[in-house]
């Protein structure tokens, strides 16, 4: 058996958190995840879709037991309780991913203060509602308001730069992520064999940890990340096809039957995105070195001047996904999607892949003579 830094820190069996995708709501998977002894996550987002992407909004909303009807801060107490609720047979250990981007800001004080409160509330829920995982944004103006709590702070970024200034603002578990990653991807194209072992030497001691993330869906993928330096690795790709995601099944059969050189970067909303390839993402791929170059040079877009059809068309596509209509779908999913080619119960997906790494580690030492 594996125990990494990670599982003591966070209490979590296996050194694997399960990722936060969103704006697609992760209500059920964060539970088959926290039940199979790894870390769950709630993918928070969601709770900004209700103008534009109404279909992800009340998918998020029911999936969670919540009514769509009701006020964000009580959609959110209902997410939180119900997740507490199916996970305390397995005392599961959870947390949640809050985009803390600028133009998330009012919304991301809103999910960090009713988490606050509720775990105040509720003595069982800090047990075990453990972990903030902040991600699409500057962490240091959090610092503050994290600090005074006792959750463990985890923050998503694709630079050894970044992992400086989560150190600064005190981040406990720096997530380093590739560019090899779904959906939302880095400005700059730095894959996991590069970016994790320089984070690693950058920041990695006795009170900061450091956790790989895209590339990441297996035992081999595992066994890497801990011979590159990591205390665990977070997988999202992986976890997306399988019984209990939340995801669409046209989606999750997406990424089954995604084969060799099976994604494209394209714009997605903030930035560059990982599509799957598709006649529609080929087409968005197109659009998007028309009206938005800056995708594939670095340069963010400036949404005074950008051509709007493009962001309509994202808008379509990710609607389409929850209408069922695959031909106008986009579907995000990382570089591992190739490798990804079943789509089981959660929890015998984490047996296989600890069963792989524990084996890979085990030989690793036949090696050296």
């Amino acid at each position: 058996m594996i125990k990494s830094r990670l599982c003591d820190l966070v209490g979590i069996k296996y050194p694997i958190i399960q990722g936060g995708m969103g704006p697609f709501g992760t209500n059920k998977l964060c539970v088959a995840a926290s039940n199979a002894g790894i870390l769950g996550l709630i993918s928070s987002s969601g709770i900004a879709s209700d103008e534009k992407q109404p279909e992800i909004y009340d998918y998020f909303c029911r999936s969670g037991g919540a009514d769509p009807r009701d006020d964000k801060e009580t959609i959110l107490r209902a997410i939180f309780r119900q997740t507490l609720d199916q996970t305390r047979d397995a005392g599961g250990i959870y947390g949640i991913n809050v985009m803390v981007s600028a133009e998330m800001n009012e919304i991301a004080e809103l999910i960090i203060r009713t988490m606050i409160d509720m775990r105040n509330e509720i003595p069982e829920m800090k047990s075990r509602f453990k972990v903030l995982v902040t991600s699409a944004g500057d962490p240091l103006p959090w610092a503050e308001t994290v600090k005074q709590t006792d959750l463990v702070w985890m923050h998503v970024m694709p630079s050894v730069r970044a992992a400086l200034r989560c150190k600064k603002a005190g981040v406990e578990v720096i997530i380093a992520s590739g560019h090899e990653g779904g959906f939302h991807v880095s400005w700059e194209p730095v894959h996991s064999m590069v970016l994790l072992p320089a984070v690693v030497e950058a920041v990695s001691d006795e009170k900061t940890l450091v956790v790989g993330a895209g590339g990441f869906c297996d035992g081999k993928t595992v066994a890497a990340a801990f011979a590159l330096g990591a205390d665990g690795v977070q997988m999202g790709t992986r976890f997306l096809s399988t019984t209990e995601s939340d995801f669409h099944q046209i989606w999750k059969e997406g990424v089954v039957e995604a084969q060799d050189r099976g994604t494209l970067v394209a714009r997605g909303f903030v930035g560059p995105a990982r599509w799957l390839k598709t006649p529609r993402s080929e087409e968005h791929a197109k659009n998007t070195l028309i009206k938005s170059p800056g995708v594939y040079l670095g340069i963010p877009d400036d949404y005074t001047t950008i051509d709007q059809s493009i962001i309509e068309y994202e808008i379509e596509s990710i609607n389409a996904v929850y209408q069922g209509d695959k031909e106008k779908s986009l579907l995000a999913a990382g570089e591992s999607a190739q490798r990804v080619n079943d789509m089981p119960m959660v929890y015998d997906s984490v047996q296989n892949i600890m069963r792989e790494t524990e084996g890979i580690l085990r030989s690793m030492p036949t090696l050296l003579v």
